[in-house]
């Protein structure tokens, strides 16, 4: 019989913070991190077509291609969990697939985030439990352990602790440490503004680009 360790529950965040998270784009929630913060080569898998999803982490460190203490995460899972899964970023087998991502759905999981393989793309796609991975295999894993549920793992070479704030969209996901959430999502909504007013000067030709000139010392290169 194999150990799973297991930490309490980490903080949660209020609805009305998840909310704000899901009103930026991981790209904007990046950039207020100072360009920190990304689950670097975790995406949505191929066909996946979701809205942007926030929730709490709950993290499960395993064994790379087994599964065991995954699926004791999910009997564990509290509605509206985001379940980040550490599984070394091996892609040789697969730590999930459709039958584990319909159990989180009707448990009321918010995603699934997995630095590994998961299998069954078409039906993970076609499902309504947003997925992200590393990659994918239709290789099966191993149910042996051991492994830890609500420990700090890392995903995608960022660090992820219970109960921190992981944000998901089509651009993959970003983690934002839950001391900092307030802090990240103000700034975030800051840097959304400055984009609008952006994109609304393009629309009317007006958009100031000297900054580019600036910030270049400039060689004409002549013809010979």
């Amino acid at each position: 019989m194999s150990t799973c360790r297991v930490h309490p529950p980490g903080p949660r965040p209020d609805d009305g913070l998840l909310a704000r998270a899901r009103a930026l784009p991981t790209s904007i929630l990046s950039d207020a991190l100072a360009r920190t913060g990304g689950v670097t080569g975790v995406l949505p898998v191929p066909g996946g077509r979701w809205p942007r999803v926030a929730g709490p982490a709950l993290t499960v460190r395993t064994r790379p291609g087994d599964n065991l203490v995954v699926h004791r995460a999910l009997d564990l899972a509290a509605p509206g969990d985001v379940l980040v899964v550490d599984g070394g970023g091996a892609l040789d087998r697969a730590v999930l697939g459709e039958i584990m991502a319909r159990y989180a759905a009707a448990r009321g999981l918010a995603a699934l985030v997995v630095d590994g393989a998961v299998r069954d793309v078409e039906g993970l796609a076609a499902g309504t439990l947003p997925v992200f991975a590393r990659g994918v295999t239709h290789v099966g894993p191993y149910k042996d352990g051991p492994g830890e549920v609500g420990g700090p793992v890392q995903a995608g070479g960022t660090v992820v602790r219970a109960g921190d704030v992981v944000v998901g969209d089509a651009d993959g996901v970003v983690v934002v440490p839950h001391e900092r959430a307030a802090e990240v999502l103000a700034d975030g909504e800051g840097l959304l503004r400055a984009e609008e007013a952006v994109f609304a000067d393009i629309a009317a030709g007006t958009l100031d680009r000297s900054w580019v000139t600036a910030a270049l010392t400039e060689v004409r290169v002549t013809a010979p």
